[in-house]
């Protein structure tokens, strides 16, 4: 199967990131790299998440209920209007505190300032979960299959673009002990109830 990440980018293609770019005051290289380090670091979270049976089964009733794939039939209509989606919420509810540091570091990494990676991450975390719920909903997936899929797509994410992912598993461990999950631990499963 391909990456979600891959499929996710594929769907977009450069008219959405050329958009992206327009909203933002962005060449179409820097909205290319900030797309680029914005969805592993989501998809790395929401893995991160569903490592638990309860965040598994919290994030699967999410998709069920919210994210059905639906915001892909209409991207560029979307991401005209992409306050509609709530990315701010679903990103505050993944990332809880640490939104601020993690969006001004993966910022650097992609080369724009904090506040437009933000607003970046605010645009795709709606299109990550859509093309999530699509997925899922495809291939009928359970909680512990939904844990399994995510657990290897990131896995194979990790094998292609290591040096991304080792930065994101650093960002993702706010309190540096080595386990991200931790830091995380209950925010997606708040969110998704």
């Amino acid at each position: 199967m391909n990456l979600i990440m891959q499929m996710l980018m594929q769907q977009m293609g450069k008219n959405a990131i050329g958009k992206i770019a327009q909203q933002l005051g962005l060449s179409n290289s820097a909205a290319t790299a900030a797309v680029s380090a914005a969805i592993p670091l989501l998809m790395s979270a929401l893995a991160r998440n569903s490592s638990s049976e309860e965040g598994a089964s919290s994030l699967l009733n999410a998709l069920n209920k919210d994210h059905d794939g639906s915001v892909l039939d209409d991207i560029a209509g979307f991401l005209g209007n992409p306050e509609q989606g709530n990315g701010a919420g679903i990103l505050g509810h993944i990332l809880g505190g640490d939104r601020e540091v993690v969006q001004n570091r993966v910022g650097q990494t992609a080369g724009v300032d904090g506040n437009t990676m933000g607003r970046v991450l605010e645009m795709i975390a709606p299109l990550v979960m859509g093309q999530l719920g699509r997925t899922a909903q495809q291939e009928q997936l359970d909680p512990s299959s939904l844990s399994g899929l995510l657990t290897e797509q990131k896995q194979q994410a990790e094998e292609q673009q290591p040096d991304i992912f080792g930065s994101i598993g650093k960002l993702l461990d706010s309190d540096g002990d080595g386990n991200p999950i931790n830091d995380l631990g209950g925010l997606l499963g708040k969110f998704l109830r």
